[in-house]
């Protein structure tokens, strides 16, 4: 049957995309998952992996502080940097993942608008998330931040690798 798909494995027959929304997170233990996320401009994508239990998640922070929404807050903690990194961190160790083997990447934290940004909200961003992560002695691979230009960024769970696309190009970024 000419034209008919060929499926190159089986497992490409269960693999899944999970797309992480703003003010979302997602983790997973699952190797045939893709996690995605999607125009990161301002806000922060956190992508972590620990290639020794095969785990990994994405968070997806729009804002650095919850006190701005403490209702949205209860309801959405993963919006905002110092309620959505603590949960995010908590649902990776609940997958057995060891903050010693964790590897970080973070992306984001740009200023899209045009002019000036009074409220330089991708510059806090971006300050906050790198403070929780050196005040809990997290290891970052590598940061692509600030800048004017959106990124989106894919995470493959059963290789650890990080697939970053922007306006720029592309950046192929491993945290096994």
């Amino acid at each position: 049957m000419s034209g008919a798909p060929t499926i190159s494995s089986l497992s490409s027959l269960f693999a899944q995309r999970v797309v992480v929304g703003v003010g979302d997170m997602a983790v997973s233990n699952n190797t045939g998952t893709m996690l995605s996320t999607y125009a990161l401009g301002s806000c922060i994508g956190v992508i972590a992996y620990d290639p020794g239990a095969k785990c990994g998640g994405i968070l997806h922070l729009m804002l650095p502080e919850a006190s701005v929404s403490p209702q949205k807050a209860q309801t959405q903690p993963a919006m905002f940097a110092d309620t959505g990194l603590p949960l995010f961190f908590k649902g990776l160790v609940g997958l057995k993942a060891e903050r010693a083997r964790l590897k970080l990447f973070v992306a984001g934290g740009a200023s899209v608008l045009s002019g000036q940004d009074p409220f330089k909200i991708g510059e806090r961003n971006t300050r906050a998330t790198l403070d929780f992560i050196n005040q809990n002695r997290l290891n970052v691979i590598k940061t692509e931040t600030g800048g004017s230009v959106n990124r989106t960024v894919h995470l493959e769970l059963n290789t650890g690798n990080v697939n970053l696309i922007s306006p720029l190009g592309k950046l192929n970024i491993s945290l096994a």
